[in-house]
């Protein structure tokens, strides 16, 4: 397949952070007065979208107006950027492999639908200066995921072509945006979603471990 490049999605793909996101939640939904969503595996599903749209699936039926969402948005914002690393690690595997693409040549950069100043705060926490050769999480002037804007960004960033490129997540929203972007799909089945999402969204090519990917490239 001769790729020089791949580009992750973070949570789910890179990092089990599925505590951390559900605790912050929990957290700006008590700041209001609204119940817990106590079954953090609900979780899986509650994230992905960006984080109004975390806040309108977590918030009971109804009440996701654009104000309850701001609210609690910005109370989410705040607690989750100081406990981001809190419970999140990489999933077993993603050490290795990123070292050894480093080793390989291969570009590695991670576009996450997360916040940008959380995506930096956890890529400086757990991964070592240098990993990546690029990184972005979402920001003003773009939108999220699946749109290939800032995936189109972090190549430009890298002197990447799309057909030279692997785009790595665990959900149907990164299969769509590999197809989006002119990239390779690869899904992840150790993730947060299903084997059916992946392939229902047009996973080219499916792993089951991180060192799988190396046969891909």
């Amino acid at each position: 397949m001769a790729k020089r490049f791949v580009l992750f999605d973070l949570d789910g793909t890179l990092i089990d952070s599925l505590e951390d996101l559900a605790d912050a939640s929990n957290y700006a939904l008590e700041q209001f007065g609204y119940p817990r969503q106590e079954r953090v595996e609900d979780f899986r599903y509650f994230v992905g979208d960006g984080v109004p749209k975390l806040m309108e699936r977590i918030l009971p039926p109804g009440e996701a107006t654009q104000e309850r969402i701001e609210a609690l948005r910005s109370a989410y914002v705040k607690r989750y950027l100081e406990h981001c690393c809190d419970k999140t690690r990489p999933y077993p595997g993603v050490a290795e492999l990123l070292a050894a693409l480093k080793e390989k040549g291969i570009g590695a950069a991670v576009v996450s639908n997360k916040p940008n100043d959380q995506t930096r705060r956890i890529l400086g926490e757990l991964f070592a200066p240098g990993t990546f050769a690029a990184a972005a999480g979402n920001q003003p002037g773009y939108r999220v995921k699946p749109d290939p804007g800032l995936t189109w960004k972090v190549m430009g960033e890298l002197g990447a072509d799309p057909a030279d490129c692997l785009f790595v997540g665990d959900s149907g929203v990164d299969m769509r945006t590999a197809e989006n972007s002119g990239a390779t799909g690869v899904g992840v089945l150790w993730g947060f979603r299903t084997r059916e999402e992946l392939l229902e969204n047009g996973a080219a090519h499916l792993i089951e471990t991180p060192g799988a990917l190396l046969a891909l490239l």
